[in-house]
């Protein structure tokens, strides 16, 4: 391929048309990118929101575009004829290639129903156990930095990469945010990045709410490059300021009232238990065995999708499988049916705001939950049927607007604050730069060390029943 060649593009619902580059057009092509199209972008939130079906093929090109636009907007980004050549010819054109590159593969190593069975395998633990297992992390990012680094064969990604001119450890480092580069690292993984930025409209588009939108032509229109410590940043203009509060504000409010919502999160919950099941039971493709088939058999390890799963779930479901763990095979039916599941309420699991700097009080509030949580499992443990189960779904990392200042300085890596990688860094005219929790007067300076802890409880019918029974809930 060469740059005189005709542009490619792909028409997107929410931006218009998208160029993509000679190695884009390549990658996109691949075996390992195509998998990303049988793969829903929320998981089993399709149940709640029938439209959301969207899947992870069209969010990473999104992702991929939205990195271009920032790098348009603060002034590093390499006119289209240079972009589009088929090999980088100089650092800049590098660089912005690689930003591309880094976006369009971020999630490359996408799990089954995206991070619903993810957590299945990172609580399995495989990789950590087993001799061989390259001291990998049993996630999305390290698999898919695993693809970019380990396939220099036909169609493999590794093998395209170094075709035009880019190093895989490169990119492998921008996929996990761990790049030498301050403002690539921000770009791609930050409290405002490229990523967040398109999963909220994506998202709000597809599911036919408007939690999660936000004016991002406005936000891309002030971003800004500073330079601290002799390294590159990001910053946003302080006349944006406010545009960024809605942003977080619209990301809170996002997982708060749909992501965590417990309509939907219970078909989640209830995948991630039977996805562990299956995997001791030696019934789904372990990590180990995904390391394998990558380098071995790539178009095999196409299958690892959406469909694998619930073909899996269904044929351990017809065949008698589940026949000896009565509760799993409650589970496998009220998710393959959409028959329901019910939503534990007690005062103990109510959402709740806290303070992130409130160590002591947030203790006693996660304790109170796991010993209601542990109550009734007792309870149902020693009262119910073999088929009655209890699946708590308590979160892993509590929703915030941003991380508090606190947190941020008790949290830091280096000598200079403005250097970490998460937090929004707000650029002045007078020269100043701060981070957005320090801005006074700031809606999010006020919101800063607010988080929402959303703990959720489901249950069997059957179980539901004797705990109402017993007084040890709330009725709906």
């Amino acid at each position: 391929m060469n740059s005189s060649q005709k542009i490619r593009r792909v028409f997107d619902p929410i931006y218009g048309f998208i160029s993509l580059t000679p190695v884009e057009w390549e990658i996109i092509h691949s075996p390992f990118y195509q998998r990303l199209r049988w793969i829903k972008q929320l998981g089993f939130s399709f149940y709640l929101f029938p439209g959301a079906e969207h899947s992870r093929f069209g969010h990473s090109i999104g992702v991929m575009h939205n990195a271009h636009k920032i790098l348009e907007s603060c002034g590093k980004s390499v006119p289209e004829r240079d972009l589009m050549s088929s090999t980088p010819k100089n650092k800049d054109v590098e660089f912005h290639q690689a930003i591309r590159l880094g976006a369009l593969m971020h999630d490359l190593g996408t799990f089954m129903f995206s991070h619903t069975t993810e957590m299945a395998y990172i609580k399995f633990g495989e990789t950590t156990k087993i001799k061989n297992g390259k001291g990998l992390a049993d996630n999305h990012e390290h698999l898919g930095s695993f693809i970019i680094k380990n396939t220099d064969f036909r169609n493999g990604i590794t093998n395209i990469l170094k075709q035009y001119g880019h190093d895989p450890q490169k990119i492998s480092n921008l996929v996990k945010g761990n790049s030498p580069s301050v403002l690539a690292n921000q770009i791609l993984h930050s409290e405002v990045d490229c990523d967040r930025m398109d999963y909220l409209l994506r998202d709000a588009h597809y599911t036919g709410l408007k939690y999660g939108t936000y004016d991002r032509h406005y936000l891309l229109h002030h971003f800004k490059k500073e330079t601290v410590s002799g390294q590159e940043i990001l910053t946003i203009k302080e006349n944006a300021a406010h545009c960024v509060s809605d942003f977080l504000s619209s990301r809170f409010n996002w997982y708060s009232q749909v992501i965590r919502s417990p309509r939907g999160a219970k078909y989640d919950a209830i995948a991630e238990k039977i996805c562990f099941h299956l995997l001791e039971a030696g019934e789904i493709f372990k990590y180990s065995d995904l390391l394998n088939l990558i380098v071995d058999s790539p178009e095999f390890f196409y299958q690892f999708n959406d469909s694998y799963f619930i073909n899996k779930v269904h044929s351990c479901y017809m065949s008698g499988k589940f026949d000896k763990f009565p509760d799993i095979k409650d589970m496998a039916s009220t998710l393959l049916f959409s028959r329901g599941a019910k939503t534990i309420k007690t005062p103990e699991l109510r959402q709740v705001l806290l303070n992130q700097d409130d160590f002591q009080k947030n203790h006693k509030v996660y304790k109170k939950v796991r010993s209601k949580v542990d109550e009734l499992i007792n309870f149902i443990a020693k009262k119910g049927d073999v088929r009655d189960w209890i699946i708590p779904d308590l979160p892993t990392k509590e929703i915030t607007f941003v991380k508090s200042y606190n947190k941020i300085v008790k949290d830091k890596e280096g000598p200079n604050l403005l250097l970490e990688r998460d937090p929004v860094k707000i650029s002045f005219e007078n020269g100043d730069i701060k981070l957005l929790a320090e801005v006074e007067n700031s809606i999010i300076s006020s919101l800063q060390k607010t988080n929402n802890y959303i703990p959720n409880v489901f249950c069997s019918y059957s179980a539901y029943d004797l705990l109402r029974k017993e007084g040890l809930i709330e009725e709906d």
